[in-house]
């Protein structure tokens, strides 16, 4: 068998803020609570990936890369301009507006309110 990441824990302030703030700009559905006491917020990436939003204390932000089509991207970036979402090309200036990415062909860098720093990576 194949190894593949099933899911991933997203520390965040407030679990439902930041799985809604993710997959809003995403373009991603978010799930049922999970977990014994329903303390996960998942949001499914794909068919066999689900990021699980929960609720820590003094969260620290994770660094989470993500590569997409061109249209995929373009919906991400209309969605970050429409809600005023700060964005840009590199991870130390997150909000410069740029998407000249230096490893793709387009590239650009968002933060939510728990200091996550999401990757949106496209070929084209």
């Amino acid at each position: 068998m194949a190894v593949t990441l099933n899911h991933t824990i997203v520390p965040a302030a407030d679990h439902r803020a930041a799985a809604h703030f993710f997959a809003s700009v995403m373009g991603l559905p978010e799930l049922p609570p999970a977990g014994r006491r329903g303390h996960f917020l998942p949001v499914r990436v794909n068919e066999t990936l689900t990021l699980d939003f929960m609720t820590a204390p003094d969260a620290e932000g994770h660094h989470l890369a993500f590569d997409v089509d061109p249209e995929t991207f373009d919906g991400i970036l209309a969605r970050l301009r429409a809600a005023g979402i700060p964005y840009g090309n590199d991870p130390t200036e997150p909000d410069n507006g740029r998407t000249d990415h230096p490893l793709c062909a387009r590239g650009l860098f968002f933060r939510d309110d728990s200091h996550n720093l999401y990757e949106v990576m496209s070929p084209q």
